[in-house]
Parts: structure tokens; C-alpha cells; sequence
């Protein structure tokens, strides 16, 4: 795996963190690969039930890092990373290179939780909210801040927040570049939860996710995703088919099981 991210895997939970401190956990090139990877290596791992985003140092990532610019617009090249265009697509996801950073958060089939302090800038705060759960520190600083440099969110940033705020305030933080705060994140909606340790929190809400039936979690998280963009008719024949999926399988009864016992229960790994 690349220096820019680290994982720890323990009790099901990945602990997956940005880990570039010296720089805010800027994004180059090298930072877009990593984050690509990660996510696309932990979609494969079946003992992975949830996953826990941060940043290490002051900030969770304040964006890009404009010095990699031109390296990065020229595929890589000039910062000695593999030669990838940010545009580039491979079919596999609806995203481009550059958008699959943060969307690729939004495509694992697990839960995914991330933990805001310092800054989360531009690109920062676009992988922040790929994320399914946000906890922020309340005096955290977050900015669309794409309208600063003449640019447009190009990070899947403008399809994600746009179903976590109204409409005028998604328009009015794209317009404007404002920094709000961790406090006004939540109170918008663009956060969760405020922390003072989000990491922490993070990390115990995502231990809790991981005790609950794997098969379960990931179709909560397919079903919900789905209903964004579904129509109301595809919606409920998805959640019909995901149920009868579940029912009577090995995980659900023992779900029952220990939930009578008063035990805790035991899941395998999803196949």
C-alpha cells in the first residue's frame, strides 16, 4: 500500500487513514491513487463489516495540493506516480479517476465512517462526504472551496451533497466557497454527529456495526443508496428482493438465535 494511506484491520473494523500529516493530507497524485486502491482492495474483503476514514495530523485533508497540479493534470507523470489520467474511466464505475477518490467510499458495500477535524477543504471535503456517517469536532473548518480557484466540486461532490442539504444551502456553499464550522456542518447537514474525538467515535460506532449480520448491513447499505435515485416502485421491489434474501438464511436465524439466548451473535465472513 502507498505511504499517503495506512490501514489497520481489527474486529472487522479497517481503520484507514490519510497519511500525509505534513502536507494536511493535501491530495497528489500519489494521494489519489492510494485512496483509489484502498477502497477497491477493501470491497474484496469479506471480513472487512465496516470502515473508519480519517486524517492523520491537524486535518482530516485540505484538498488539493496545487504544487502536484500540473503533474496531476498531465496524468503523474512529472510527481514519478504511475502515468493515470484524472479523467480517466474504466467502466467499471460510473466515477473518473479523480471522482473515484471519494466515490469509491460510496461504492463498498460496507458502511463507511468518517471522522473530521481540522480542516476538510475542496477535494477534502468531497471524500468526507462519500462517506455514510460523518463525525466532526466542533470547531472543524469545511468548505466547498472549489469557486475559490474558478472551479467547479468534480469529485462526485456535487451528487453527494445535494442529498444531504437543501438545495439553496448546497447552492449557497458551492456558490460562495464559505467555511462553516463542525457545529453548522451538523446543524446543514453536511455532518452527522459533533465529537471532540470523532476518530474514537468513529471507531466505537463502527465496532458496534461490526457485531450486526454482515449480510444485513450491506443490504441496508445497497437499499438505501438505491432509494436516492430509484423510483418509488424500483425501490420497493429491491427491498422485497433483498429481504427474501435474508429470510431464513444462516444469518438471520442466527441473529434470532442470540437475540433469545441473550448472546452475543456470531457471523461469518459474506462470501
Amino acid at each position: 500500500m502507498s505511504d499517503r494511506v495506512s490501514v489497520h484491520l481489527e474486529d472487522h473494523v479497517a481503520d484507514v487513514r490519510l497519511a500525509r500529516p505534513e502536507k494536511l493530507n493535501a491530495l497528489d497524485a500519489a494521494m489519489f491513487q492510494a485512496l483509489v486502491e484502498t477502497g477497491r482492495k477493501l470491497a474484496s474483503e469479506p471480513q472487512v463489516r465496516a470502515v473508519v476514514l480519517s486524517g492523520e495530523g491537524r486535518a482530516f485533508c485540505a484538498g488539493l495540493d496545487f504544487t502536484s497540479f500540473m503533474g496531476m493534470a498531465d496524468g503523474g507523470a512529472a510527481s514519478g506516480t504511475p502515468s493515470r489520467s484524472l479523467l480517466h474511466q474504466d467502466g467499471s464505475s460510473p466515477a473518473n479517476y479523480a471522482q473515484l477518490a471519494a466515490w469509491v467510499w460510496q461504492e463498498l458495500p460496507m458502511p463507511v465512517i468518517a471522522a473530521i477535524h481540522g480542516v476538510a477543504y475542496g477535494g477534502g471535503l468531497q471524500i468526507a462526504l462519500g462517506a455514510d456517517v460523518r463525525f466532526v469536532t466542533p470547531d472543524a473548518k469545511l468548505s466547498v472551496m472549489e469557486i475559490k480557484w474558478g472551479l467547479v466540486p468534480d469529485m462526485s461532490g456535487t451528487q453527494t451533497l445535494r442529498h444531504l442539504v437543501r438545495l439553496d444551502v448546497a447552492k449557497e456553499l458551492t456558490f460562495t466557497g464559505r467555511i462553516v464550522s463542525g457545529t453548522e456542518a451538523v446543524a446543514l447537514g453536511l455532518a452527522t454527529r459533533l465529537s471532540d474525538a470523532p476518530r474514537e467515535a468513529a471507531l466505537t460506532l463502527a465496532r458496534e456495526i461490526a457485531t450486526k449480520s454482515p449480510a444485513a448491513i450491506r443490504a441496508c447499505k445497497q437499499l438505501l443508496n438505491a432509494s436516492v435515485t430509484a423510483s418509488v416502485e424500483e425501490g420497493l421491489r429491491l427491498e422485497a428482493r433483498l429481504q427474501t434474501s435474508l429470510i431464513g438464511k444462516p444469518e438471520q436465524i442466527e441473529a434470532v438465535k442470540a437475540n433469545l439466548e441473550k448472546r452475543a451473535p456470531r457471523f461469518g465472513d459474506p462470501s
